[in-house]
């Protein structure tokens, strides 16, 4: 068992928001945050606009690919955030849940993607300053 912090960015094709928010969170926490991130209706594949503007922050997601949410990944959680996946998450008691309302990066290019990142990347790093306080 770790003592670090998990969080589970859920979204609906897992090929998007949850995948950039998991990415930036993995990267700003450098080891003191375990970060997954799944799907409630995984998509085949990441979206590519997504891969691009998280390789201009020189994040590569090339490896990464849409998981499935599952309820052993929400059990393990401390914290689960949701983005648009509706009532398909399941909810336990004692988890801490955070609806995140951000546009879906679906079918947008690089320029409409860009400040949904951004958003994401504000958002993790007040959650990293909340899960682990600097001293």
């Amino acid at each position: 068992m770790s003592d670090l912090p998990e969080v589970l960015f859920v979204c609906v094709h897992n090929a998007g928001r949850s995948q950039m928010a998991a990415a930036l969170l993995d990267h700003h926490a450098a080891g003191r945050v375990r970060v997954r991130s799944a799907g409630s209706a995984p998509a085949d594949s990441i979206n590519p606009a997504v891969i691009a503007v998280m390789d201009e922050l020189g994040l590569d997601l090339t490896r990464e690919f849409p998981k499935p949410l599952t309820t052993e990944a929400v059990q393990a959680a401390d914290v689960v955030i949701t983005m648009g996946c509706g009532d398909a998450c399941p909810v336990f008691p004692g988890k801490r849940y955070l609806d995140w309302q951000l546009e879906d990066p679906a079918g947008k290019p690089v320029e409409q993607v860009r400040p949904i990142r951004d958003e994401i990347d504000a958002r993790v790093r007040e959650l990293l300053a909340e899960l682990v306080p600097s001293h």
